[in-house]
C-alpha cells in the first residue's frame, strides 16, 4: 500500500524558515499556504489549499494575513468599524502573538529526475 503524499506548497524563496512550535510567528506562510484558518475559509471560499487572503510583503520578506494587514483589499468593505472588527477577529483566529501552532515541516523540493 502506498503512503498518501504530503501536500506540496510553494513558498517564496526569501520567506523565513518556519519557527518551532510555540515560537513567535515570523511570517513564513507555511500554515496559510497549506490550508486556510476558519476566517480564511470564509474569505477564500475553500477549505483546502492556500488561503486567498495570504499576502507576500516584498519589503519585509514575509507573508502577512491580508484580513489583518489590508482588509479592504481582501473584502472590499469600506466601513471602518467593520474593518476593525474583522481585523480583530482575524488576529484572534490566527492566534496572532500567541505562537506558531502549525505541525507542518517545510522541505526543499527534490530536483526533477534527469
Amino acid at each position: 500500500m502506498t503512503q498518501p503524499s504530503a501536500p506540496v506548497v510553494w513558498l517564496q524563496p526569501a520567506a523565513p524558515p518556519k519557527p518551532a512550535e510555540g515560537a513567535p510567528c515570523n511570517g513564513c506562510g507555511l500554515c496559510c499556504l497549506a490550508e486556510p484558518c476558519p476566517l480564511g475559509v470564509l474569505v477564500s471560499r475553500r477549505r483546502r489549499g492556500a488561503c486567498a487572503a495570504l499576502r507576500w510583503d516584498e519589503d519585509a520578506k514575509r507573508y502577512l494575513c491580508g484580513v489583518v494587514a489590508d482588509p479592504v483589499s481582501v473584502t472590499g468593505w469600506q466601513q471602518p468599524w467593520a474593518l476593525r472588527a474583522l481585523a480583530a477577529l482575524a488576529r484572534r483566529w490566527i492566534a496572532a502573538g500567541v505562537g506558531c501552532d502549525a505541525q507542518l515541516q517545510a522541505q526543499p523540493a527534490e530536483p526533477p529526475e534527469p
